[in-house]
């Protein structure tokens, strides 16, 4: 559906995106991550026909957006992190002035309306002002504004920044049946939880370059990090460590309450372990896998966690 194709931008001598290249495709939800700095707001803002790139092409259903704007930007909706409403006005009142800026009026104008208030669980706040909602119903009416005219891409610009839980749980909930409904979304986002929560693919950008990117499995398996196996039974106490170090690839022994076994990615010597174990007359109750998450990948990948 989009294709970004070699885009670079430059402020003077400074560059701040270098020949980025990426795809999203129909009907998946990509996450875009990357440390402050990294180049996130400068691309949204090209993806969004805000800012115009130095060099390279986006493509928009093999049209470049630039020479095609007019129909490209009515069929992408835009939630940007800074709250995008009229606090004087109520709730209904914001999504039909977003909705009269892509030509909906009368019926039409009026059913969207309601039915964008109901997706995000405003209908009932529909007549009041605005300015006397909590943090989390802004964002949810922010996002409402960006619904109304029914785009095929959504693009949500740090969407759960400052709200209570509830509306945070809400709006991951409501981007997934917005994928499920065919909508296009690339999440831009702090919390590397929400990316592990609802996100298809990752694109981790680092000082204006993309440096991955994948599906989330694809990400964790291309880090290379020991597989650690937790195991629990009775007898651990007077295990042999020596000898399970003796195992081909097994690197370190951590023996306490349970123990815990790092061995080289891919060594596929659980087997011998579990059998030395058992030589040794242990009686091994649970063996777990210590999985990385999106967040040390991300700390391997750029040397920052994504707050920084």
């Amino acid at each position: 559906m989009l294709e970004v194709v070699n885009l670079k931008k430059k402020y003077g001598e400074k560059e701040v995106l270098n020949d980025i290249s990426f795809n999203v495709d129909e009907g998946e939800i990509v996450g875009l991550l990357g440390p402050n700095g990294a180049g996130k707001s400068t691309t949204i803002k090209i993806l969004s026909t805000g800012l115009k790139a130095t060099e390279g092409k986006v493509k928009y259903k093999d049209k470049d957006i630039m020479t095609n704007k007019k129909n490209y930007k009515s069929k992408i909706g835009i939630v940007p992190q800074s709250l995008a409403i009229f606090e004087e006005l109520s709730a209904i009142e914001n999504v039909k002035i977003f909705g009269g800026f892509y030509g909906l009026k009368g019926k039409e104008l009026n059913e969207r309306a309601e039915k964008v208030l109901e997706f995000v669980e405003l209908l009932d706040r529909a007549n009041d002002l605005s300015k006397t909602y909590s943090g989390g119903m802004k964002r949810r009416l922010n996002i409402a504004c960006g619904l109304i005219h029914e785009p095929e891409l959504l693009i949500l610009d740090e969407p759960t920044v400052g709200i209570d839980p509830h509306s945070r749980n809400h709006i991951l909930e409501s981007v997934k049946k917005l994928r499920d409904n065919g909508t296009t979304v690339i999440y831009t986002t702090h919390y590397m939880e929400e990316v592990e929560a609802i996100c298809d693919r990752a694109i981790i950008v680092d000082q204006g370059n993309v440096i991955a990117q994948g599906t989330l499995e694809e990400l964790r398996s291309n880090v290379e990090e020991n597989d650690v196996y937790t195991i629990k039974g009775i007898g651990l106490e007077k295990v042999n460590t020596q000898s399970l170090l003796a195992i081909e690839g097994v690197d370190s022994i951590n023996l306490k309450e349970e123990l815990e076994v790092s061995t080289t990615k891919n060594a596929n010597n659980l087997d011998k372990i579990i059998q030395e174990l058992i030589n040794q007359k242990v009686k091994i109750k649970c063996v777990t896998t210590k999985d990385q998450n999106l967040e040390t990948v991300f700390l391997n990948l750029t040397g920052r966690t994504l707050r920084d």
